[in-house]
């Protein structure tokens, strides 16, 4: 069997000894052999920093996002590869695909918010200027650039690709260069994984190590600007967090650890309503994929005790209709568990829980299944809390196929209940009863990161209890680690710095690539619509003449638009309006007119106005004012991969006392060379 390898420093590195066996969960047969000698960490450290981060920051946002795109539709042409190879951690093909397909999926999500929301450019800037004196020329920007560390991700076997990838994802995008560190009992998967990806000659040099089995000096070689990502136990994650580089160097510690998640029955989803066999579908698929192993697994499901008998008897009927067998088999529902020291630890757990509870449906004993006798088998197994207050299953986590009911009878009850479990990743409520929604989902907020309300109206569309996407955060309070990961641009700027930069216009201008009110503008030359972006500067500007603003004016908008709303068009009622105090033009008049002070109407490289953003009326316009615009070109954001990209304009509207009338962002699509 092949001798598991790390990448460290730009080579595979083989170790020098005979290793330990890793088995198939499902045939015990020997997939691979995993080095017990220490492997040479700091190394990887060390690369990871004078290598992979100066090339990775190199580049832009859209370019390293382009990247993790490129990278996940390369190992999307080796599916059956993958897919074979996780068949042997006991994974069945719908386990397979949560894995495989689900870490390829987050990588090309985050890849497309990250190019949606983030400039094409290496620096971003965090909400709107501050203006801290009073002449204006002296502002503060907060601003976001990479880390020049490594993101150190410490993994669970239980998703060897979606583990690594969804980490691996933001870290890229942010410019941060990434070690993979897999649980050793599936590394082989993470292994292949890593190589696929590294073969692809997509990624620079050092954006991404592999370090597997016992990494010798790895937390010894971290510090503040390094981050450490860890996926496990609670018990290893409190080890982790106690180390002298997280208490004393400052290195940012994730961790997303045991996770006693729920789901909750309202009192309307009684039997024959599409709640009750949402509820009972959705607490029965979470105890079956991947055997029970996930992290997001409903571990306790709430119903209420009217109508705790019947949820008894539906779940039992589901669960037994979920064949346990050989994973590679498309008639097996559950498959194996990660090996047989895992499935010893679930049934350990399971009996501390049923010592308080009775069995509903599955069994303890071994489950036999032809041929596969060495199998980590075990068949899934619903527990009734006696007391649900007092009950076990609130401490104790069997990461398998269990879960367990317990019945209450009131909204705040269920609230308490759920606080049992000193924080989680993820709850579901299930309920058509919007008043019952709202108190559980407030109630419940503050101790999980994710709630998911599943009812008739979004069943057809729902991703599911345990499916974390790469838009939302994903990690929880207290138990559950007290970490986020994922969360769209959230999950990417946790690997950079925030920074509020003070100066003035100007120079707040040359550091964040974005016009800065007050900075200087540039009015020579043709006007900015005749310029593509090849052409186009931050600054440039055009300042319309002026117009003299007529009843004629508002009348006729009032006519064609149909707005007749009186500070409008009745002086009389527009006169006792405490703000205006007279007519006054519509604010959209304004708008309207603004773009026809500014527009150049041939031709050019003005494709399209894609939309405005930020828009405030701040002074009213009346009959006898005059008022021009001042359009600056302030942002460019050019398209990797088309021939146009977007451009944001600042547009001020003043009138004739020098006061700003109407301020916003326009956005529009430009080509980047001249036409």
């Amino acid at each position: 069997m092949a001798l598991l390898e790390s990448y460290v420093a730009g080579a595979w590195r083989t170790p020098d000894d005979e290793g330990a066996p890793l088995l198939d969960a499902a045939t015990g047969a020997e997939v691979a052999r995993i080095s017990t000698r220490p492997v040479a960490a700091a190394d990887a450290v060390r690369h990871a920093r004078e290598v992979g981060g100066p090339a990775l920051r190199a580049m832009t946002f859209h370019e390293r996002a382009m990247l993790v795109k490129e990278l996940a539709l390369a190992l999307k042409e080796h599916l059956d590869e993958l897919y074979e190879l996780s068949y042997a951690t006991g994974a069945t093909a719908r386990d397979t695909a949560v894995d495989v397909d689900g870490g390829i999926v987050t990588m090309l999500g985050m890849s497309s918010v990250a190019r949606r929301t983030l400039p094409n450019d290496v620096v971003a800037v965090d909400g709107p200027v501050e203006r801290v004196s009073r002449g204006g020329t002296f502002l503060a920007q907060h601003v976001w650039t990479p880390l020049r560390g490594v993101a150190v991700q410490v993994n669970a076997y239980n998703f060897p690709v979606w583990g690594a990838l969804e980490k691996l994802a933001p870290a890229l995008v942010a410019g941060v260069p990434s070690i993979v560190k897999p649980a050793e009992q599936t590394s082989y998967v993470t292994e292949r994984t890593v190589r696929l990806a590294l073969a692809t000659g997509i990624l620079p040099e050092g954006a991404l190590q592999l370090l597997v089995g016992a990494p010798d000096g790895l937390l010894d070689a971290l510090d503040a600007q390094d981050l450490l990502g860890f996926t496990g136990s609670a018990e290893t994650a409190a080890v982790l967090r106690a180390h002298p580089a997280v208490v004393q160097r400052g290195v940012r510690f994730t961790a997303e650890a045991d996770s006693l998640n729920a789901a909750v029955l309202g009192p309307d989803a009684t039997p024959g309503t599409p709640e009750f066999d949402l509820f009972v579908t959705e607490v029965a698929r979470e105890m079956t994929v991947k055997a029970g192993q996930k992290c997001t697994a409903v571990r306790r499901a709430f119903v209420p005790s009217s109508l705790l008998a019947d949820v008894e008897g539906a779940l039992a009927a589901r669960l037994a209709t979920a064949t346990v067998g050989d994973p590679r088999d498309p008639a097996t529902r559950v498959g194996a568990l990660v090996d047989l020291e895992q499935r010893d630890a679930v049934r350990a757990a399971t009996r501390r829980i049923a010592a308080d509870a009775s069995v509903v449906s599955g069994s303890l004993d071994d489950v036999a299944v032809a041929g596969l006798e060495r199998g980590a088998f075990m068949a899934p197994v619903l527990l009734r809390a006696h007391d649900a207050r007092s009950s076990a299953a609130h401490e104790v986590e069997p990461f398998g196929p269990v879960a367990s009911l317990m019945a209450y009878d009131r909204t705040d009850e269920v609230v308490d209940l759920l606080a049992l479990g000193r924080g989680s990743l993820v709850a579901s409520v299930v309920s058509h009863d919007e008043r019952f929604v709202r108190d559980v989902v407030l109630g419940a907020a503050a101790h999980h990161g994710r709630v998911l309300v599943l009812d008739r109206d979004d069943a057809a569309e729902s991703t599911g209890h345990g499916s974390p996407l790469p838009h939302l955060v994903h990690g929880g309070p207290g138990r559950a680690g007290g970490g986020e990961e994922l969360g769209g641009v959230r999950g990417v700027f946790h690997h950079m710095q925030r920074t509020a930069v003070q100066g003035s216009p100007d120079m707040l201008t040359a550091v964040t690539g974005q016009w800065v009110a007050g900075s200087r503008r540039r009015t020579d030359g043709p006007h900015p619509f005749r310029k593509s972006m090849a052409e186009l500067a931050v600054g440039d500007a055009f300042v319309s003449d002026w117009h003299d603003v007529t009843a004629e004016d508002i009348d006729s908008f009032a006519v064609m638009t149909g707005d007749t709303f009186y500070a409008h068009t009745d002086p009389d009622a527009a006169a006792a309006n405490p703000i205006f105090g007279g007519i006054v033009a519509h604010g959209y008049w304004v708008l309207s007119r603004a773009a026809g002070l500014f527009v150049d109407p041939a031709p050019g490289p003005v494709l399209a106005n894609t939309g405005l953003e930020n828009l405030r009326f701040t002074e009213p316009v009346r009959v006898g004012d005059r008022i021009r615009v001042a359009l600056t070109c302030k942002a460019l954001n050019p398209r990797e991969h088309t021939d146009y990209g977007e451009v944001r304009w600042d547009a001020q509207v003043t009138n004739d006392r020098d006061e700003l009338c109407a301020t916003y962002t326009l956005l529009t699509m430009v080509t980047k060379q001249p036409r």
